[in-house]
């Protein structure tokens, strides 16, 4: 016999829902598509990397889209498919990453320029493409989600990492402002904002191939690994209609801010 007075642990929801993950060849964003496959999701699996796609595809049995997101006319393009192959109930917005560890009077500003372009520009593309689809949702299924993956970054700066910050700082803002914005309409927005993550690609990539300096992040302490992440991005999208995660910050247990990570002590 239940308990019809037990708290629910789960969406009001009981159809089966569909979910855009960009930047999802590698990393959190491969990971997150693991992840809500499991969970009984329909998921389009979205990056420019179209090899990498089809491996995901073949494991999970993920659909797939190899688009750009700098490319206005190809976001359209994909907010277009979506609409036409069963519509959205969640995007979550990972594509991003961080170029170089340069200070403010040596900084790359191209490498700025492209930091800010798919963090913030390809965030605010996707959302605002995909935003008719999920309002559609919410309305007959109770609730949609936009997740923007952020950082600890947004939260405060280090040495070097202006670039980054700045960008990541954005984007946080555009997920509080957008959730101002709707605020009524049966649209969540959720903030995921992880600390250090070691995965295949984002120090290797911050560090122009360099494999010593990338490894070197995370030597001493027991960094977070894309699994913890994506655990966070199904459990915030798993809550009750009502229920609206605004941010949560995960960071390993050694790691008390972005400047501060205590190693060699088996944590």
């Amino acid at each position: 016999m239940s308990d019809s007075t037990a708290p629910q642990t789960g969406p009001e929801t009981t159809t089966t829902r569909r979910a855009l993950v960009t930047g999802a060849s590698s990393g959190i964003g491969a990971a997150t598509v693991r992840r809500l496959r499991a969970d009984g999701w329909q998921v389009v699996a979205a990056a420019r990397r179209a090899d990498r796609l089809e491996a995901l595809a073949a494991e999970t049995g993920c659909e797939v889209y190899a688009v750009d997101l700098t490319d206005d006319d190809a976001v359209a393009a994909l907010a277009e498919h979506l609409a036409a192959t069963g519509g959205l109930d969640a995007v979550v917005n990972n594509a991003g990453g961080a170029l170089g560890l340069d200070r403010v009077e040596d900084a790359d500003i191209d490498g700025w320029r492209r930091m800010y372009e798919i963090n913030v520009l390809g965030t605010l593309r996707v959302t605002k493409a995909v935003l008719p689809l999920l309002r559609e949702a919410g309305a007959t299924k109770g609730v949609a989600d936009v997740v923007n993956m952020t950082s600890t970054a947004a939260q405060g700066a280090y040495e070097g990492g202006a670039g980054y910050t700045g960008a990541k700082h954005a984007e946080h803002m555009l997920s509080q402002t957008l959730r101002w914005e709707i605020a009524g309409e049966p649209v969540r927005v959720i903030e995921v904002a992880p600390g250090a993550v070691a995965t295949e690609e984002f120090s290797l990539v911050r560090f122009g191939g360099d494999a010593a300096k990338a490894a070197a992040v995370y030597e001493g302490y027991t960094p977070l690994v894309a699994d913890d992440v994506a655990d966070i991005v199904a459990w915030a999208v798993s809550r009750p209609d009502h229920v609206n995660i605004d941010l949560v910050t995960v960071r390993p247990r050694a790691q008390a801010h972005n400047s501060k990570i205590v190693r060699g002590t088996g944590i």
